[in-house]
């Protein structure tokens, strides 16, 4: 599926609804899928190593979630790399896809081939997802390096 194709979700209730039941659908943050499906695979950042999937994070719920609200666990996946546009690529854009996962990344993230592109995330699915999970009481703070070693070099 070419991107210009591609729909795109506006509310996060929206994606809680795609991702209900099902355990073969991820979050991917780059250019988006016609660039991706070009090569098939990531690359390590850090070292250049090819990778055997592109790599992505999981966004069904596991079951030690309980009966846990899917809506905060869904928030959390996409919280965790909204940094990425920022720091990586301002082009970069959260997408759900299919596949099936064939091994993990340096980062212990899914390599996922065998890619179904199936929809965009809109920039108000993230906001609301940023919103309810600093809503919540704990700590908690992006996968962010960058600003991880921001912080140590203070």
């Amino acid at each position: 599926m070419s991107t210009t194709r591609m729909a795109s979700l506006s509310r996060l209730d929206d994606l809680v609804r795609l991702v209900a039941g099902r355990h073969d659908l991820y979050v991917r943050w780059s250019r988006g899928p016609d660039p991706d499906l070009r090569s098939t695979s990531s690359s390590d950042d850090l070292t250049g190593v090819r990778l055997p999937g592109l790599s992505a994070s999981p966004l069904g719920v596991e079951d030690w979630w309980g009966e846990r609200p899917a809506r905060l666990w869904i928030a959390r996946r996409l919280y965790d790399y909204c940094h990425l546009p920022r720091l990586k690529d301002p082009g970069t854009r959260p997408w759900v896809l299919c596949g099936r996962e064939v091994g993990r990344g340096p980062d212990n993230e899914p390599l996922v081939a065998d890619v179904e592109p199936l929809v965009w995330i809109g920039d108000d699915v993230i906001t609301e997802a940023v919103h309810l999970v600093e809503q919540q009481p704990g700590r908690w703070g992006t996968l962010d390096r960058h600003g991880a070693r921001e912080q140590r070099q203070r």
